[in-house]
């Protein structure tokens, strides 16, 4: 008779587990006597527009930089690629922050220069903040279809008299469609399950409504809120895995190379967007560190920030082993890692919301720092488990067959040789749950203990007192941690996607 691995077993937990936090609201909701109403309608309304204009802005926006960063030859092509790509790495609330404090008839821009600048809430805020930190989605998925398409049929095109615009309409753009669509996919669950933007720009969406709720002691009216959200990041989920890569094989590279006029131009164009996504947020953190000194900040919520992350990071590396391991050994093992994946999937404030229930029925966990790690972890867990699984399929099998030839028994075959050689991926894995982590606002918010101030939530409440000047060190540290997700993400396995063709020079 065949048993199960024992990586099964741990899996098999570890996934009933993630699915757990959908049980309770499930549970919780069944109490709340109000399933929808007009105000509810109104929520969804600004929800699905929210979405749907950060997909569009953000293919608008991250097509033409894609087809300039992978088809145009400018001056130091990889550094306005790092750059573009860098808000990626950056939390949203931050520019959102930023840009609510900044402009406006008494911003900071104002202020400054005596120029009147217009307001940014609402929709249309929340909108622009969310397309400025969201266009990387599709500008690197793009780039990474657009990177091995054969360009042959352009170039024939191009022979025989259309024009460049046309050629690229009609012949490349069609043929990378799938790639502009799960670039947008996920710039629209970004949106979705964003809270600190529409919470900064005052737009009522299901994130920022289910705050209001819990904060009204209304858990069930929560629940039912999170539910609703919930099934539509799942029509999103399903839609975005739909999506099919191109099937192409590579082949010629299209280049272009403008001269000095047109490529003075093309930078120009995109200065502007630096400026606003990365420039600002900086500048005016600095501005207030400058003014206002370092205020009553205290190293406290710097290391509360740490201290949770840590314990998330080291418990991930931990728990995702034998998750990653169980998903090569058969269906079972992969089933269960993609039910873990659904903790990815669930916004903060849904995570927060049903994790707050179990600590009340389970007093001894509210408002401790174990909720609050454990939320991470289920948040977060799919980050280990993906570089922990990469690091072991790259891994030669070669070296522990001869192991296990030699006489060593599994165990030790995977003490000895596996887990040395596959150590730069559980590393790799910690230090994305611990990035993640230190940035997460809604989770912490509804799980912190009393008292227990972190970065992100610090910054929350000086914006709710209206002291923004003290919001400069908590901004600046934030953005630094961002900028080491960056460097992370830029000599990971990511780095693939975003590595200039180098097959394409070599051609």
């Amino acid at each position: 008779m065949n048993t199960w691995p024992k990586s099964y077993i741990v899996a098999a937990l570890i996934a009933a587990t993630a699915l757990f936090p959908v049980g309770v609201l499930l549970s919780l909701a069944a109490d709340s006597t109000q399933v929808f109403d007009a105000y509810n309608i109104q929520v969804l309304v600004n929800t699905v527009l929210l979405m749907l204009i950060t997909a569009c802005g953000a293919v608008l926006l991250g097509v033409p930089l894609a087809i300039l960063l992978t088809y145009v030859q400018i001056p130091w092509k990889k550094f306005w690629l790092v750059l573009l790509a860098a808000p990626l790495a950056m939390p949203s609330y931050l520019g959102a922050f930023t840009f609510y404090a900044a402009f406006g008839y008494s911003g900071e821009i104002s202020q400054l220069t005596g120029i009147e600048t217009p307001t940014f809430e609402g929709l249309f805020g929340a909108s622009v903040i969310m397309i400025l930190y969201t266009y990387p989605f599709v500008l690197l998925s793009t780039r990474a279809a657009l990177s091995s398409l054969d360009a042959s049929q352009v170039y024939a095109a191009r022979t025989l008299g259309m024009s460049l615009f046309k050629s690229l309409w009609h012949i490349a753009l069609p043929r990378v469609a799938n790639g502009i669509a799960a670039g947008a996919l996920l710039a629209s669950l970004y949106a979705l399950s964003d809270f600190g933007t529409p919470a900064f720009m005052g737009l009522d969406t299901f994130t920022r409504v289910i705050y209001v709720e819990y904060n009204a002691f209304g858990l069930s009216q929560a629940a039912m809120l999170s539910l609703q959200l919930l099934v539509i990041v799942a029509l999103v989920l399903y839609l975005e895995s739909r999506v099919k890569g191109s099937q192409e094989p590579p082949g010629r590279h299209l280049l272009f190379w403008p001269n000095k006029k047109q490529t003075l131009l093309m930078i120009t164009a995109i200065i502007p967007v630096i400026l606003l996504a990365i420039v600002l947020p900086i500048g005016i953190f600095s501005l207030w560190l400058w003014r206002d000194g370092l205020g009553n900040f205290e190293l406290a919520y710097a290391w509360h920030s740490a201290q949770a992350s840590m314990l998330a990071a080291a418990a991930a590396m931990i728990i995702a082993l034998p998750l990653a391991h169980a998903s090569l050994r058969g269906k079972a093992g992969r089933l269960m890692e993609r039910i873990v994946f659904v903790g990815f999937g669930i916004p903060g404030i849904v995570m927060g919301t049903a994790l707050v229930y179990v600590g009340l029925q389970l007093p001894f966990l509210y408002q401790t720092l174990g909720l609050l790690v454990v939320a991470y972890l289920l948040r977060f867990l799919p980050l280990a488990i993906g570089s922990i699984r990469t690091a072991t399929e790259n891994l030669d099998t070669t070296t522990v067959n001869a192991a296990r030839i030699l006489g060593a028994s599994p165990n030790e075959a995977f003490r000895r040789i596996t887990l040395p050689l596959t150590m730069r991926g559980v590393i790799a894995g910690g230090a994305l749950v611990f990035l993640e982590a230190m940035r997460e606002l809604p989770a912490t918010l509804l799980l912190g203990p009393t008292g227990y101030e972190t970065l992100a939530t610090y910054l929350w409440r000086v914006y709710e007192a209206g002291y923004f000047g003290l919001a400069a060190i908590p901004g600046l540290l934030l953005i630094f941690i961002s900028a080491l997700g960056l460097i992370l993400m830029l000599t990971g396995e990511r780095f693939n996607d975003l590595e200039l063709n180098k097959e394409s020079k070599a051609r």
